[in-house]
């Protein structure tokens, strides 16, 4: 692991969390939405994360949440307008990575043209597992990852899948906002997104980068 980034393990490891939405065809087919033509993303709040796994608390303002799976790319420097050809010297390691989601909250905010952040950024909403330094991984853009909820897989793609490769998202990113060590990007989902309720069982494998487990109960509050 490089210089100035510990395992994405703890809040105080995190500088922000980048989200990265359609990403994958296929999952902007089910979703009714048009593939984009540049990268779009959305930020988590940092006391979203859920380090290593645990209990996702579902909350009480919403009666729909889905678990998508991502690859998540963890920095361990930083810059601003970072061209593409650079961008994979800024990664210290990957993750797998749970955007969890309040779809109903967030078809909400789609009609009323508002913003996502009530429907991403519930405490837990971002599980995230033991990170694997960069050198490990040989092609993040050839892994195989898989979703499985009580034990159906419910998510079987690959990265290679992806729409736009994580150089240019770290490139367009970079032109948004200031990148830092410690932040996490999570470099977007496949089809096969899926409804969670209280009691169920999540495990997540990324080929090569780890297995994410998880529990889903109600937020009593």
């Amino acid at each position: 692991m490089r210089p100035g980034v510990r395992t994405a393990g703890g809040r105080a490891d995190v500088s922000k969390i980048l989200c990265v939405a359609r990403n994958y065809a296929d999952h902007a087919k089910e979703m009714g939405t048009p593939v984009p033509k540049e990268p779009i993303f959305f930020l988590k709040p940092t006391t979203a994360l859920l380090p290593n796994g645990g209990t996702i608390l579902l909350p009480p303002q919403s009666k729909r949440v889905e678990v998508e799976t991502e690859l998540a790319v963890i920095l361990g420097a930083g810059g601003i307008g970072v061209p593409a050809e650079e961008a994979m010297r800024l990664i210290a390691g990957y993750s797998v990575f749970f955007d969890i989601t309040a779809r109903d909250l967030q078809a909400k905010a789609r009609e009323d043209g508002s913003p996502w952040t009530a429907a991403k950024g519930f405490d837990t909403f971002a599980p995230i597992s033991a990170t694997v330094p960069a050198e490990r991984v040989s092609d993040p853009h050839a892994l195989a990852i898989r979703l499985k909820v009580n034990g159906v897989v419910r998510q079987d793609s690959n990265t290679e899948q992806m729409i736009f490769r994580i150089p240019r998202l770290i490139e367009a990113a970079s032109q948004i906002m200031t990148l830092e060590a410690g932040d996490v990007i999570a470099t977007g989902t496949p089809a096969g997104v899926w409804p969670i309720v209280p009691g169920d069982r999540l495990e997540a494998d990324i080929e090569g980068v780890g297995t994410l487990r998880c529990t889903v109960a109600a937020r009593n509050r």
